[in-house]
């Protein structure tokens, strides 16, 4: 029976295609005595020979979409499953206990999870738990007869639906498939609404109940347009929704046309429109929307998508990729932003309370220098191919961001003595998230040379409001005049050092927020390439001395409720 949903437009299109439900089954189990040890080690054998077929597959897939280094993490999970160590240590408690397979794979996998972990002085062998980790609830999954939903599999067209997706489970989405996703949760600034945007993926999260409303392989009707979902539509529908994607596909032709055309606005005044990326994948739709530049590499990704630490020859490859594809055209590369919700199997981080506010980013990186140092190193290697500006994430102090320049510049000439090619163009800035560092923007200006403004964090900060959590995103106002006055503050003291603003959060490519910006002068605008033409179309229109009138009025006047919700 039809049904509408409605949620929070995320990521613009429309698709119809049927459900793809990408929800983790229920693997609980009992642990029972069994009769038949041999019975119970030929389940086990079943169980242990689907998992290296489906895991053949993932792999080929893999090689495909990421490349062969990237799909080698696979080559680990095959081995773990043909390890007889591993394997041998199962059938034993089944044959010596007479434990059921599940009980028995459960133990044995505790056992070697425990044992990866405690090797504190060896990071490679910490790694493995990991492995050990996924491969065991592949195996469980089929000894309970509840397979595990496998996106990088998906050959069809489909719409993904989900509980949340993480930034891997975005990451792993193929656009040619996958035509829109839906979620129960998240918000327009949740990094999978982010990436949706970056693969040009149609989406709308905060459901709240799609996961409970719809059915493996039901149809759908998906509007990121306007945040509705239609489930089981009838045939009237489903062409409303069709001619809905038509007209939206000619509009994206019509601002193809401004491709080649300058980021001006009425009266003149140039504006830098850049793209954010999450991979050198994305630069096709950096190039394709005529971006001025890279505003935002966000180079966690590189961490993400691989089984280790990304070597220095892994890194200076990517960097180097996107480094050539975009000169001259400036390339704004973040280092490493892992934490708050972006977790990597590899790297162990405490538990914390508030993990936004906790050991992330910048903190990392100068805590493990070793993996900052790397880091550096590979983008100092790569500097020679472009043109490179270095951002560093979370910085809340002057000491923070004087220690990471230290160590760049302790890299950077260890490099130039080994006789290897460095620029000595490259810019070293930060991005404004945290309110402490937009109030004191005025004495960074004196020692950086850029800033990058990430309103998503700066807003849910300095409105102690979670950006996910629905029940205080009434608090999400980009609009709030706390919140543009921290904005004008931060551009008007890189301006008076002579020092350049950019922003990189999701209100760059707001069409609400795109005037107020202009009118306060912000050099720089950088979004998902999907925006890239909206925004120019929309800065053509645009007078700056009007624009100027205008956010003065929306700082110094206050913003009800109920006016924030209209334009929210």
């Amino acid at each position: 029976m039809t049904k509408q949903l409605k949620g929070i437009a995320a990521s613009d299109g429309v698709a119809t295609a049927k459900a793809y439900m990408l929800v983790q089954p229920d693997l609980s189990f009992s642990q029972s005595k069994i009769q038949d040890p041999d019975q119970e080690i030929q389940r086990l054998h079943t169980a242990l020979d689907q998992s290296n077929s489906e895991l053949k597959l993932i792999r080929d897939k893999a090689v495909e979409t990421l490349g062969e280094d990237e799909a080698q993490v696979f080559d680990a999970h095959m081995m773990i499953l043909s390890d007889p160590e591993f394997t041998g240590a199962i059938e034993t408690k089944i044959k010596d206990d007479k434990d059921n397979a599940e009980a028995a794979l459960k133990s044995v996998s505790d056992m070697f999870i425990a044992t990866f972990e405690a090797m504190t002085d060896n990071p490679y062998m910490q790694e493995r738990a990991a492995d050990v980790r996924d491969v065991s609830t592949r195996v469980l999954a089929h000894l309970l007869g509840r397979p595990l939903p496998n996106p990088a599999l998906i050959d069809e067209e489909v719409i993904v639906i989900a509980h949340d997706l993480t930034p891997s489970d975005t990451a792993q989405l193929n656009k040619k498939y996958v035509k829109a996703f839906v979620t129960d949760i998240g918000g327009r600034t949740a990094h999978s609404a982010i990436m949706a945007r970056s693969l040009e993926i149609p989406a709308v999260v905060g459901t709240q109940t799609i996961t409970q409303d719809v059915k493996a392989d039901e149809m759908l009707t998906v509007s990121g347009l306007t945040g509705e979902v239609t489930v089981d539509p009838t045939p009237e529908q489903i062409e409303q929704a069709k001619a809905e994607e038509k007209a939206y596909t000619e509009q994206k032709a019509e601002w193809a046309t401004l491709k080649t055309a300058a980021s001006v606005t009425a009266d003149g005044k140039h504006f830098e429109v850049s793209a954010n990326i999450g991979t050198p994948k994305d630069l096709d739709g950096v190039l394709a929307n005529g971006a001025e530049g890279v505003g935002l590499y966000r180079t966690e990704f590189l961490y993400m998508d691989s089984a280790e630490l990304p070597t220095e020859d892994d890194q200076f490859k990517a960097y180097k990729q996107v480094l050539e594809t975009m000169n001259p055209k400036p390339v704004v590369v973040r280092t490493m932003d892992i934490g708050g919700d972006k977790h990597l199997p590899y790297l162990p981080l405490p538990e914390e309370q508030n993990p936004f506010l906790g050991y992330r980013a910048i903190r990392i990186s100068l805590d493990r220098q070793d993996i900052f140092r790397t880091q550096l190193r590979a983008l100092l290697r790569a500097s020679a191919f472009g043109n490179l500006r270095i951002m560093f994430p979370m910085i809340a102090t002057i000491q923070e961001f004087e220690q990471a320049k230290q160590v760049f510049l302790e890299e950077k000439d260890k490099l130039i003595k080994d006789g290897v090619k460095v620029s000595d163009s490259i810019q070293l800035g930060i991005m404004i998230e945290i309110p402490a560092a937009a109030v004191l923007a005025d004495q960074f200006a004196k020692r950086v040379d850029f800033f990058s403004i990430g309103t998503n964090d700066l807003i849910q900060y300095s409105m102690a409001a979670d950006r996910g959590n629905e029940h205080v995103s009434y608090l999400y106002q980009p609009y709030n005049p706390s919140i543009l006055r921290l904005v004008k503050h931060v551009i008007d003291s890189a301006h008076k050092e002579g020092k350049w603003a950019g922003m990189c959060g999701e209100a760059a490519g707001d069409p609400i927020m795109v005037p107020l910006l202009v009118g306060m002068g912000l050099d720089e605008f950088s979004m998902s390439a999907t925006s890239v033409l909206k925004v120019r179309s929309l800065m053509k229109k645009l007078s700056t001395t009007e624009m100027a009138k205008l956010s003065e009025r929306a700082i110094t006047e206050s913003i009800s409720n109920d006016d924030n919700k209209k334009t929210g």
